[in-house]
């Protein structure tokens, strides 16, 4: 089973970490209800990350974007137009919002989405785009956009 607990310094280096998809295959985006899981490697081959694209059946717009390492490590999380996060300090963090490995805490707490980053995040293709640069992936997959 996988150390899924990680030093602050260890998750730091794998989110500073350069990605690539793992192969050359063309991706369709989801349609409403399904998800698909992209596999990344670093460009040494020797840590191995998972891209996650969720959608909701029923909000077209609520989506979860998500990077993994060694299988089940949360590195970085953004959820779109969902419920507020309420963080273990209690405070409460609307949606958009960014879930960031901390020490001891995992994928537990969240600020909001930077706006510089994600200036619509209604538009989903886009917002992932700049999801994939926040978490370094410099050879992203080939996603086509299916339908809405």
């Amino acid at each position: 089973m996988a150390d899924i607990n990680l030093t602050q310094d260890e998750a730091d280096k794998l989110m500073a970490m350069e990605k690539r998809a793992a192969d050359e295959r063309e991706w369709l985006f989801p349609p409403p209800g399904e998800r698909l899981a992209i596999p990344l490697t670093s460009l040494d081959k020797r840590e191995n990350f998972m891209l996650d694209v969720t959608r909701a059946q029923i909000k077209l717009t609520k989506a979860t974007y998500q990077n993994r390492a060694r299988a089940a490590i949360i590195l970085v999380r953004l959820d779109l137009d969902g419920p507020a996060h309420r963080n273990p300090d209690g405070l409460e963090i609307p949606c958009p919002h960014l879930h960031i490995y901390r020490e001891g805490l995992g994928d537990k707490w969240a600020i909001p989405a930077p706006i510089d980053r994600y200036t619509n995040a209604v538009d989903l293709l886009s917002t992932l785009e700049a999801f994939m640069q926040q978490c370094n992936i410099t050879d992203p997959p080939k996603i086509q956009k299916g339908l809405f």
